[in-house]
């Protein structure tokens, strides 16, 4: 995933991460299960939607549900050469690379394909470019997010997945997704967790989590805790 860039497109779209905290390698298997676990549910998820929903807006401005599908599955139908052709064709620019992929592959795929793409490829080693040991399970829990918090979906993720991606914060990810939380402390309602010094804006773990990969959430989604606190109209969108 990569930090957003102006109009024409989406916002924030995956690309190149910056290297997250080292994992100690016996935690590399857990990041795998983690992964593959995420992919078959979220597979689950996109099998249940309607067509409607299929239909509607994501979180990434622009797309639809079904662009994010789409796009949460070429790593795993692009080689490395096929991935430069199309960096290449895009004149350098991943942006416009992956939201004209998007776009392509949302219209040429169906729903039931692109839900039967994460489940095929649950185990599949692939990962955003240089992004470390937690960059596939980012991508993934980031993307689902994207598609499950913009419909409203009963869906959470697991508390264990979370913490990995949670604690793999730093100063260097946050300005990669040009994140600015000057004054700002996240605080989450449902697990022992905050980062950041500064007036408390609390919310669910995953919704703090969509915050720190540069999205903005639905209104009444972050609030200002038992405090009542005003919350930062550059987190809502």
């Amino acid at each position: 995933m990569s930090r957003s860039e102006p109009a024409p497109g989406p916002g924030p779209v995956p690309g190149p991460t910056p290297r997250p905290v080292p994992v100690p390698a016996v935690s590399r298997r857990t990041i795998a299960a983690a992964v593959a676990a995420e992919r078959r549910e979220l597979a689950d998820v996109l099998d249940a939607l309607s067509p409607e929903q299929w239909d509607a807006p994501s979180l990434c401005a622009g797309w639809r549900v079904r662009e994010v599908a789409a796009h949460m599955s070429l790593g795993f139908r692009t080689s490395l050469p096929g991935f430069a052709a199309e960096l290449l064709w895009a004149r350098g620019s991943l942006h416009r690379m992956t939201d004209r992929t998007a776009r392509r592959d949302a219209a040429a795929l169906g729903r039931r394909e692109l839900a039967a793409l994460l489940r095929e490829n649950a185990g599949h080693p692939w990962k955003p470019p240089a992004a470390g040991p937690t960059g596939a399970l980012a991508h993934d829990v980031v993307h689902g997010l994207d598609i499950t918090v913009a419909l409203d979906h009963p869906r959470r993720v697991p508390e264990d997945r979370l913490r990995l991606l949670l604690d793999a914060v730093t100063p260097r990810s946050l300005r990669f997704f040009g994140v600015d939380l000057t004054g700002i402390r996240l605080c989450a309602d449902d697990l022992d967790w905050s980062y950041g010094e500064g007036t408390p804006v609390h919310a669910e773990a995953q919704d703090l989590l969509l915050l720190l990969f540069g999205r903005r959430l639905p209104p009444g989604r972050p609030n200002g805790g038992p405090e009542g606190h005003r919350v930062p109209p550059t987190l809502i969108a």
